[in-house]
């Protein structure tokens, strides 16, 4: 359930902080004073588009938060905070308990949490790939669990179908690709690279175009240390030898200044062995640089080094392979395919008689709550076919479509195509009855469903959602004081002038308040006449 939401900057919210409790919660209000934008901060959260319009006027970024306690989770601490703020550049940070996560992946896990049900939002049920969906939530751990098994089989044929499909397909485009492929093996066979070899290579090419420079000044410190350091330090050992003997510091000095003396002599050779090897002929700066440059032409189609050149030659030798063997292990892939099409073929008939079995059930049982829901002459139906063809989808072979005849006589047709807004909404919350105790997501949100009904209607409609919220958490805006009156906590939202801008500002309504609340939006006024009307009303409930 939501325990605590906080929103900033978004409409002319400025910054709301709001405690939900367990059960029934009912929002209403003024007509503009941000019931919807709370709905839509919800909408926000649960990772659903954002229009940088809905920024609050003067702000750069918009920001949701909710507290969550989540008693079904796998953890010690049921407590979950998810929130996500979003600039007006369209940047967005998304977290779950502080780990920063995408939007798409804030929207799988809030889709766990949160369902939201309004007006423009029964799209759901209107989409015949979903209503199989809501079959199998009916029936529960039968059907769900047979599901699971025969999902681990179609996610394996998924995956040799495809490497079926990827496996080179016919002998002449095979030959092609291979063809090909042993021209690049081939090429970069006879280039014979090592690893190292281009530093090497560049390096080498480097001294050549600058040996004259090398040259001179490798002939200047070959000078200086020949003619000028070795002499002094000869020089300044034969002053302490004179010396050695009044102190044992003089011979410390002695010792360290004749190791300096033999390392400026072997550094003096090496000086003069570098300069010695500045000897290149014509053909051997040809010959580097010959190289250097099929090594480019070859990272130019390979790779942006040898390394990645020769790790490109190993991909070629493995693809080289593989093809050459494909049609091996096609064979094996067909074998295997085969053998998994007849364990899916086993499990998609026992969840075709699953879900025959309780379609029955599951049209009896909504057919009776729209009864309730002043619906007496609606008939609701579930079609269902069975694809013979092994046409396997993530649900099997059962294509399963809801279809509702909202007057005697009239033939069942697909719920898009007959039922008008207050129906589909009465259509909605009969199956959410049913499903009440099988649907996982704690949270439903109904915003404005009551639009278009009235009287018993609406009366029903309250006592469906009244139904509802034992078994989840349930949000709803209204403005039909029969729904109004069956709230477990009823908050008031409205609009004030602060400073030069407007804000929303919301509150927890005490019981005498609810009651003046349920009059207002009953007769538009608080007289006696409506107060009691309110009072008789929540009586009821």
């Amino acid at each position: 359930m939501i325990g605590v939401m906080n929103i900033k900057n978004i409409g002319i919210i400025e910054d709301l902080t709001v405690n939900f409790g367990e059960g029934f919660n009912v929002l209403t209000g003024e007509t503009g004073a941000g019931k919807t934008l709370i709905i839509d901060s919800l909408g926000i959260i649960s990772g659903n588009r954002f229009s940088k319009e809905m920024i609050r006027n003067g702000e750069n970024h918009s920001f949701v938060e909710l507290n969550l306690f989540l008693p079904d989770i796998d953890s010690e601490d049921k407590n979950v905070v998810v929130s996500r703020e979003i600039y007006s550049n369209g940047r967005n940070i998304c977290k779950i308990n502080g780990r920063l996560v995408t939007v798409s992946e804030l929207k799988d896990y809030m889709s766990n949490i949160i369902d939201i049900h309004g007006q423009n939002d029964n799209q759901v049920l209107m989409k015949k790939q979903e209503h199989i969906k809501y079959l199998d939530n009916f029936i529960g751990d039968k059907i769900l669990k047979k599901k699971d098994e025969y999902l681990k089989e179609f996610n394996t044929y998924n995956e040799i179908k495809k490497e079926l499909k990827n496996n080179y397909g016919d002998e002449m485009e095979r030959q092609r690709k291979l063809d090909l492929l042993k021209y690049q093996l081939r090429e970069i066979d006879e280039a014979d690279l090592r690893d190292g070899e281009e530093t090497e290579l560049n390096e080498y090419h480097q001294i050549m175009k600058n040996s004259e420079k090398i040259y001179k000044n490798l002939a200047e410190i070959e000078q200086n240390l020949g003619y000028c350091a070795i002499d002094a330090i000869q020089n300044s050992i034969r002053c302490l030898e004179k010396i050695e003997s009044f102190g044992g510091k003089y011979q410390e000095k002695l010792i360290e200044l004749k190791n300096v003396y033999y390392e400026v002599q072997e550094l003096s050779r090496d000086i003069v062995d570098m300069n010695s090897e500045l000897s290149f002929d014509e053909s051997k700066r040809n010959e580097v640089e010959k190289r250097l440059d099929l090594i480019y032409s070859l990272k130019k189609k390979y790779g942006n080094s040898v390394e990645e050149i020769l790790e490109y030659k190993k991909s070629i030798e493995d693809e080289i392979y593989a093809i050459e063997n494909c049609e091996k292990r096609n064979n094996v892939l067909n074998k295997e395919l085969k053998t998994i099409e007849s364990r899916m073929f086993l499990l998609c008939s026992e969840m075709n008689e699953i879900r025959k079995e309780y379609i029955k059930v599951l049209t009896e049982s909504v057919n009776t709550e729209m009864g309730d829901l002043e619906m007496p002459n609606a008939r609701f139906c579930v079609e269902m076919n069975y694809n013979t063809q092994m046409n396997f989808t993530q649900n099997g072979l059962n294509e399963v479509e809801f279809l509702i005849s909202t007057n005697i006589g009239d033939e069942a047709k697909p719920l898009v195509k007959v039922a008008s807004g207050g129906e589909i909404s009465r259509i909605m919350l009969a199956i959410k009855t049913v499903l009440a105790d099988s649907d996982k997501v704690p949270v439903l949100v109904f915003d404005e469903i009551d639009t278009g009904i009235s009287g018993k209607a609406a009366k029903a409609v309250g006592e469906k959602i009244k139904i509802i919220s034992k078994k989840h958490q349930v949000l709803c805006v209204t403005h039909q004081p029969s729904i109004a009156a069956k709230g477990d906590a009823n908050y008031y939202i409205s609009k004030k002038v602060k400073g030069e801008k407007t804000v929303t500002e919301i509150r927890l309504l005490n019981e005498q308040e609810v009651i003046k609340e349920i009059a207002r939006i009953s007769s538009g006024d608080i007289t006696i006449n409506s107060i009691n009307h309110a009072k008789e009303l929540r009586r009821v409930c």
